[in-house]
């Protein structure tokens, strides 16, 4: 960011600033969530030319995610924001972190799923679970944006069903395993690939305990036993 943009980041109402680094998250977040979907999809349908096409919108979504902390640092350096406007900022630096957690472990996942056959995928809930974490993410990101305690609240009612599904995978990749002749290599990928899902999903229970921080104040920690 050179001198110019600063002094007139500077001279900018506060509130202004403060929109539009929000906005900036949400769009990200987007972009992160279309990413993870048509990827998931494409995996699913084994379509590896289709997964790598991601590649490129990995690398974006990586420098959109640098320049939105550097842009909120410039803010804070300059600003000196306090009360409700630090929690703001705050709040988009931490979900922004936990955004690219979630673009990372849906790299992974994704990567695994190009290592297993057509036919495991479909014995297992893959897509729906997918589906499921990303619309998690979606609500905590939209309380977010409209500062809705009581819609970041249906996240972690969310996140009960994607434990269920994670240990029926779990279950089910173990008793297959047992089996003589089991491709133990590509179930202990199953239940990889379900436990980076599953992770996904917290992130967006983290996402909204954000939300709760910033529309109370309050720091809370999602349950550690988990």
């Amino acid at each position: 960011m050179n001198l110019t943009a600063i002094n007139i980041m500077s001279e900018r109402p506060v509130h202004v600033q403060i929109t539009e680094l929000s906005e900036v998250l949400v769009q990200l977040s987007n972009r992160v969530l279309e990413n993870f979907l048509i990827s998931l999809h494409a995996a699913v349908q084994h379509d590896e030319p289709g997964t790598k096409q991601r590649m490129l919108a990995d690398y974006e979504i990586d420098m959109a995610e640098i320049d939105l902390e550097e842009r909120c640092l410039s803010f804070l350096a300059l600003q000196h924001p306090v009360a409700s406007d630090l929690r703001t900022i705050m709040t988009i630096i931490m979900i922004n972190d936990e955004l690219e957690r979630i673009a990372d472990l849906s790299f992974h996942s994704l990567d695994l799923m190009l290592e297993i056959t057509p036919e495991i995928i479909e014995s297992f809930e893959f897509e729906d679970m997918g589906e499921l974490a990303a619309e998690m993410v979606k609500k905590s990101i939209t309380s977010f944006a409209l500062k809705e305690q009581a819609l970041a609240d249906e996240v972690g009612v969310l996140d009960k069903e994607i434990e269920v599904m994670h240990r029926a995978v779990v279950n089910k990749a173990t008793a297959l395993i047992k089996i003589p002749d089991a491709d133990v290599s590509q179930l202990m990928a199953v239940m990889s690939i379900s436990r980076y899902i599953e992770h996904i999903a917290d992130h967006a229970v983290k996402i909204a305990q954000e939300v709760g921080y910033l529309v109370t104040g309050e720091i809370i920690h999602k349950d550690a036993s988990h």
